[in-house]
């Protein structure tokens, strides 16, 4: 490709390499700029090795940032998780008002180069770094094992790098070299074919030079062969997929389950396996991962500390966003009533309400959209948080905000998020959003909150040092390691490429382990549909159901529905100009969501939910109070009112005492669930609130997935930097004006 991109410009130091927590504070720590270097710095070990450490600093994944160019989705609320169940809101893939353009208009998001002047801040400057490395160890002096090691991590990041931009564009240029800066360093695109074949060298390669290699007690969060082969599963999983496998040639799946199968026993060799250590109670080892420091679970990961200042700090925000303002966190997010009300029954099955799967069984368990927390699956409870459930932590959140309730420094903190109205018209208005939360949390309120990869102090101590003296940052110094791949997406990946190539009994037994994680047993097939080993669609939707559920919110989602092209099942090909006759869908039937019975996510939309104190407790105007305050909760004033004991004392003590006890995820769920639902018969009501836009006549809007994007294309500004570089077929070529594109990623 053409290098003019770095024209004129020294390669610049790197962003400071990051640190680690406790026992791993020497990796990645040393701060000194090893980018703009000689070739001498290969023949020694310490050199060599702060130059691999440069790439952990450019390539790991960033929870604290969105989907962008150098960086996959990782739960955040994004344009990719928001264009699927777990958010509502319009994300940009599915906004039906602005489809995107590669030349005018809503301009279509450059995942391919970002700043062409500023080789820290492009794409192709992270692959032109691992290339330098790649190239100078090989052609150092090192002793051939310690070269191994760290060219083991090289091509894996490389690897890393290149199916971060195939799952976008499906063909890409493949440079090996570090190019120099001239025209003459121009590469062209490659096919799809042809850029999977080179992902999967490189894992090999990685994964052949760490084979046998261990780090030192402080190498934990280095890449090992076990991450090498895990990447390699959901890079074959994608060149399986519908989305690149468009007639379901059948070898493809064969090859990957071939070689996952044996991937899967050799990653169990190295000690990894799904994580029990806190028990099957409520899906409490499910909820432990993401509570430990370092867990067999984890096979990819990127390290945080806890450092509140200076070069060494790197600290993980996630905690910090998820946890309601009162707690001094900062305010939390909601999720969609869509995944809410998709979750399985706690027996396992899916509610009987929810059309999506239908190939699946539904649960005899009646579902009550109104109560959702009734009877569901054990992860149900450590992915979501309710009014009345118990949350605790470790920190005094009052030093953040006076106001916050206290509940023993966090240790029996309880979640009490219910809001009130001060207008009874607001009440029944889904657009309005001018409610206020109890116990502090005022205008910064969820109605459910996200609870998925939580620091859950019942679990296991905090890895954040807790820290409120900035109100809504305390959880921000967190240490928690951010798992991109753990052992349980190892299992998911096999069993979908064994149900694709036909084993549906080696693909349902993995689902049984998953399951008996969080409590499922043999007496009822685990939850699981009767007879999926027989029916491969029914399999492969159940595998496809139980990531949804497993892995919510750490940013798979959205890859998983493009994969499989389920936002319109492959349909509506015909709708990108120039598409070619091997796009269309011919494999699954020609439609992979008939195929599944998966009702496509094009024409629905999202909504969110909240509850509100009861009709009969009125409105704070009643009691003769302007309602903007926290003493003006109706249902803690109307008990304070009713109550003679209870007038004068404060909020809190009132407020608890007109409150049942709140939900303990250390204790058998039955009867406290159903102690809650009471109390919320008899205090609240149920309300659906807005989540996707509405048009300007207040008219319900649906989702749309445009089919181009399933490949995207390039925008103009990379067009212009890169005169000869092909455009996508059913995106603008700005370099042949405007013409539509005409490269086919899957031509072979």
């Amino acid at each position: 490709m053409k290098d003019n991109r770095y024209r004129g410009i020294a390669l610049l130091s790197v962003i400071a390499a990051m640190s680690m927590m406790s026992c791993s504070d020497e990796f990645l720590q040393d701060k000194r700029n090893y980018d703009n270097v000689s070739t001498e710095i290969y023949n020694n070990i310490d050199g060599a090795n702060g130059r691999v450490n440069d790439l952990y600093s450019w390539c790991l994944p960033n929870p604290n940032t969105g989907s962008a160019w150098n960086n996959n989705s990782t739960g955040l609320p994004d344009e990719e998780s928001k264009s699927t169940e777990e958010y509502a809101g319009f994300g940009g893939f599915v906004n039906p008002d602005s489809e995107y353009d590669a030349m005018n208009g809503t301009i279509v998001p450059d995942f391919f180069r970002n700043q062409s002047n500023n080789i820290q801040q492009s794409v192709w400057g992270r692959i032109r770094n691992i290339n330098d490395v790649i190239t100078g160890i090989s052609n150092g002096t090192l002793d051939q094992k310690d070269k191994d090691v760290l060219l083991g991590q090289a091509y894996f990041f490389r690897a890393w790098c290149y199916y971060q931009l195939v799952r976008w564009y499906g063909g890409v240029p493949i440079v090996k070299e570090v190019q120099l800066p001239d025209e003459g360093s121009f590469v062209p695109r490659s096919s799809a074919r042809e850029c999977i074949e080179f992902i999967l060298s490189d894992l090999e390669t990685s994964a052949r030079m760490l084979d046998g290699k261990s780090y030192s007690s402080d190498g934990y969060g280095r890449i090992t062969k076990s991450a090498a082969l895990a990447l390699r599963g959901r890079v074959l999983l994608l060149w399986a997929s519908p989305v690149m496998n468009r007639a379901n040639d059948q070898s493809r799946w064969n090859n990957a389950y071939n070689t996952m199968k044996a991937d899967l026993d050799a990653i169990t060799a190295e000690g990894h396996g799904l994580y029990t250590g806190a028990g099957v109670t409520n899906a409490a080892s499910f909820a432990g991962v993401f509570s430990q420091y370092q867990s067999n679970e984890a096979i990819f990961v990127t390290l945080f500390n806890t450092v509140k200042t200076g070069d060494g700090q790197k600290n993980n925000t996630w905690e910090n966003s998820i946890r309601p303002r009162n707690t001094s966190g900062s305010g939390g997010k909601a999720p969609s009533s869509m995944i809410l009300n998709q979750f399985p029954m706690k027996d396992g099955k899916k509610p009987s309400t929810v059309e999506t799967y239908s190939k699946l069984e539904a649960s005899a368990i009646e579902y009550d959209a109104e109560y959702p927390f009734m009877n569901r699956d054990p992860r149900f409870y450590r992915t979501f948080a309710f009014p009345g459930f118990r949350w605790a932590f470790t920190g005094d959140a009052r030093t953040g905000n006076v106001d916050n309730p206290d509940y023993n420094s966090g240790e029996d903190y309880e979640l009490w998020n219910y809001v009130w109205y001060v207008d009874k018209s607001d009440a029944g208005n889904v657009e309005s959003g001018n409610s206020y939360g109890a116990d502090n949390l005022l205008t910064s309120k969820q109605g459910v909150y996200v609870r998925k990869r939580t620091d859950d102090k019942d679990i296991s101590g905090a890895l954040y040092s807790y820290d409120a003296s900035t109100d809504g940052k305390a959880f921000q110094f967190s240490g928690a390691p951010y798992i991109e791949i753990r052992y349980a997406e190892c299992l998911l990946n096999f069993a979908e490429a064994a149900c694709g190539a036909g084993h549906m009994d080696e693909a349902v037994e993995q689902l049984r382990k998953l399951r008996e994680r969080v409590g499922y047993t043999g007496e009822n097939n685990y939850g699981l549909s009767a007879g999926i080993e027989g029916d491969q669609a029914a399999c492969m939707s159940a595998v496809l159901y139980e990531r949804m559920i497993e892995l919510a919110y750490e940013g798979k989602r959205f890859e998983d529905l493009r994969r499989w092209m389920l936002f319109d099942g492959g349909a509506n090909m015909s709708e990108v100009e120039g598409c070619p006759s091997t796009w269309k869908l011919t494999g699954w039937n020609g439609n992979t969501c008939e195929w599944l019975g998966f009702k496509p996510m094009n024409g629905q939309r999202r909504e969110t939910i909240q509850y509100r104190t009861a009709d009969k407790y009125g409105v704070p105007k009643d009691y003769g109070m302007s309602g903007t305050t926290m003493d003006s909760d109706p249902l803690v004033l109307s008990f304070k009112k009713s109550n003679e004991a209870y007038k004068s004392v404060d909020y809190y003590t009132a407020a608890k005492a007109s409150r049942c006890d709140a939900v303990d995820l250390r204790k058998p769920l039955d009867s406290q669930l159903e102690t809650l639902k009471a109390w919320y018969q008899d205090n609240l009501a149920f309300k659906e609130n807005k989540g996707d836009a509405r048009d300007n006549n207040h008219d319900d809007e649906y989702m749309h997935y445009f089919a181009k994007y399933y490949f995207l294309g390039f925008n103009q500004g990379t067009m212009s930097d890169n005169t000869r570089l092909l455009q996508t077929i059913g995106w603008k070529d700005s370099n042949n004006g405007g013409a539509n594109g005409t490269f086919d990623p899957l031509a072979n």
